[in-house]
């Protein structure tokens, strides 16, 4: 239903919660290539929030929500090919 909807009509922004949490490891995959395929063929940018470490992994960059101190919250970003690059050379 996702990409029927966007490839009629693009949007610029699609805010996703959570619609991994109920699939497999397998489909967690199909929707992740689902995703990478929009992505470069429409000119939508996807925000996915999720707890699956699969699908967080297959993202360009990830952000966070922190909280170090009760009550101070604090956002984390990740540029994931940075990180990744940053290991590599380690």
């Amino acid at each position: 239903q996702i990409g029927a909807g966007l490839v009629r009509k693009t949007a610029k922004i699609c805010v996703l919660d959570e619609v991994d949490a109920p699939l497999d490891d397998h489909n967690v995959e199909r929707f992740c290539n689902l995703m990478d395929e929009m992505s470069k063929t429409t000119e939508t940018r996807f925000v996915i929030i999720t707890h699956n470490p699969i699908t967080m992994a297959r993202m360009d960059r990830l952000f966070g929500v922190t909280m170090a101190e009760q009550g101070v919250s604090q956002l984390v970003s990740v540029d994931l090919q940075a990180a990744e690059a940053m290991r590599e050379a380690s």
